[in-house]
């Protein structure tokens, strides 16, 4: 009966995350519909989409360890209620800075959610098999909700307006806040004693302005403002683990770093975030302005990167009953490497097979290390620490997806340039000059700077000069594609070596003064 219930709790915590999920890539497919319908700038869009994601980021050391503190279902229970109102508000928000607002409180209560489920997982399953099995199925619920979340998104916005995308996450919310309360345990550590708000306001300062950074970076390019976003953040994390490492209580257990395979697993969920970011972006922008292929298609066809890594999650407990958890992760990491070698092969006229196959072989080899690394993670700590643990496991998957946009992002706008305007003889290097005079400079510009920037040129040309430019553009594209594969390569083929060569968990050293936890209902 015990069994029974643990897992009616396990399906009340992965439907939220499946929908939650699906909710927030929904969202980039709807951009242009609200936008329209909002009169969003460029300026206003980029801080709708980032909003919650720099939230998130900002709240879920804090929410995690508040979560041990407090009570983890009590945490879920609040944020599930706050997600549930705030994405009715967001759905009939009637002007660009209400729907801002909504978003980054939206990840206010969305920073409660994750490391709250992942600790409950723990106080469900304390049989590490058992667990291990529930993390899988978890994750599986996380990333198949991430890469079906452009589908379901083509198909509401065909028969509903863009506030229907907010509006998936209401019933799961609902359902939650219902069952919750019957099915979830209650654990934390009764005289764990208050939380630093100094300590809260550094992480929070912290993480956001490195965030922040990186993604304006991405975005503006060599600019002071986000440079010294991102030097005053780091600095403040300095701050930070100096404080943490001196308070008898503190925010973050970073004694939990002297455990080598505890810190490799992190470091390889940073690094593997990295280059599944950086070739997520440069395929959905291959597959639409190299192949030609509608957003919505591109959606379609981008989802085996999703599904692989819920599939790779779902075997990852299979792979482990055979073998040790660290050569299963690492086994994974080298199928990985092989997935990014496959797009440094892109071209020609067969290319959507192999680009399809590469994501998905790169993606089903991600999965060992997202369900058996974060089960590492969580259950490297005793359980009234799980909260805590798993806010570090969030924080670096939310860091890994901003590095990877950021770096090889701009490693790939850095082959692209440079292909197109190292072309020579080409029609990109005369383009300013041979222009109609009604096309706007900026346009011409940026030929050089983006796919994107080639192709609207194009369309102002005559049908010999624009499939000169189009061929120019698009051979630079494949090649940034190509590097980009074969850095990501590179850095799974070096996770694969980093995990395998780490040593068999060991006993993890806590601060003996917090109390032991007590668990109830």
């Amino acid at each position: 009966m015990r069994v029974n219930r643990a897992w009616l709790g396990l399906a009340v915590l992965t439907l939220p995350t499946l929908l939650v999920a699906m909710d927030m890539t929904a969202l980039l497919l709807a951009l242009p519909q609200l936008s329209a319908d909002l009169g969003a700038s460029s300026v206003q869009q980029l801080w709708i989409t980032d909003g919650y994601g720099f939230t998130v980021a900002a709240l879920v050391i804090t929410m995690g360890t508040l979560g041990d503190r407090i009570g983890r279902r009590r945490l879920l229970m609040i944020g599930a209620a706050a997600f549930l109102v705030l994405s009715v508000v967001a759905a009939f928000s009637v002007s660009p800075l209400m729907l801002i607002v909504v978003r980054a409180l939206l990840g206010v209560a969305g920073a409660s959610l994750t490391p709250s489920t992942l600790a409950l997982i723990t106080d469900l399953f304390r049989d590490e098999r058992r667990r291990g099995r529930a993390i899988a199925i978890w994750a599986t619920c996380q990333f198949t909700g991430g890469a079906l979340g452009p589908v379901l998104a083509g198909l509401l916005l065909q028969h509903f307006w863009w506030g229907s995308v907010f509006l998936v996450a209401v019933p799961a919310m609902a359902v939650l806040l219902l069952a919750g309360p019957f099915l979830l345990p209650e654990q934390r550590s009764d005289q764990a004693g208050r939380l630093d708000p100094v300590s809260v306001g550094l992480s929070l300062v912290a993480v956001l302005a490195v965030i922040y950074g990186i993604k304006q970076l991405t975005v503006e390019g060599a600019q002071a403002g986000p440079a010294v976003a991102l030097v005053a953040g780091a600095a403040v994390g300095a701050v930070f683990v100096r404080r943490q490492l001196r308070l008898e209580a503190p925010l973050l257990d970073l004694s939990l770093f002297r455990n080598r395979p505890f810190t490799a697993v992190l470091v390889a969920l940073v690094l593997a975030g990295i280059s599944m970011a950086g070739t997520g972006l440069m395929v959905t922008q291959y597959l639409q302005g190299v192949l030609g292929h509608s957003p919505v298609a591109a959606a379609v066809l981008f989802a085996p990167m999703g599904l692989g890594t819920a599939a790779g999650t779902m075997l990852a407990p299979a792979l482990a009953r055979r073998m040790d958890r660290t050569t299963a992760i690492a086994a994974g990491l080298a199928c990985s490497a092989l997935g990014a070698l496959l797009l440094a092969a892109v071209g020609g006229a067969g290319s959507l097979p192999l680009v399809m196959t590469g994501i998905t072989v790169l993606a089903l080899g991600t999965g060992p290390l997202f369900a058996l690394g974060t089960g590492l993670v969580v259950g490297s700590v005793p359980p009234h620490r799980a909260g805590s643990a798993a806010s570090m496991s969030e924080t670096g998957n939310y860091l890994g997806g901003s590095l990877g946009l950021g770096l090889l992002g701009a490693l790939g706008a850095v082959v692209y340039g440079s292909r197109m305007n190292g072309t020579s003889g080409s029609l990109t290097e005369s383009l300013p000059g041979s222009l109609p005079s009604e096309l706007p400079r900026p346009l011409a510009d940026s030929v050089s700077d983006s796919l994107a920037g080639a192709i609207a040129a194009a369309g102002h040309l005559p049908a010999g000069q624009a499939a000169e430019l189009l061929h120019a553009a698009r051979a630079a594209f494949t090649t940034s594609l190509h590097v980009t594969g074969l850095v990501a390569a590179a850095l799974f083929a070096g996770l694969a070596l980093l995990v395998h060569l780490m040593r068999p968990a060991a006993p993890v050293r806590v601060r003996t003064s917090e109390p032991a936890a007590t668990a109830g209902r």
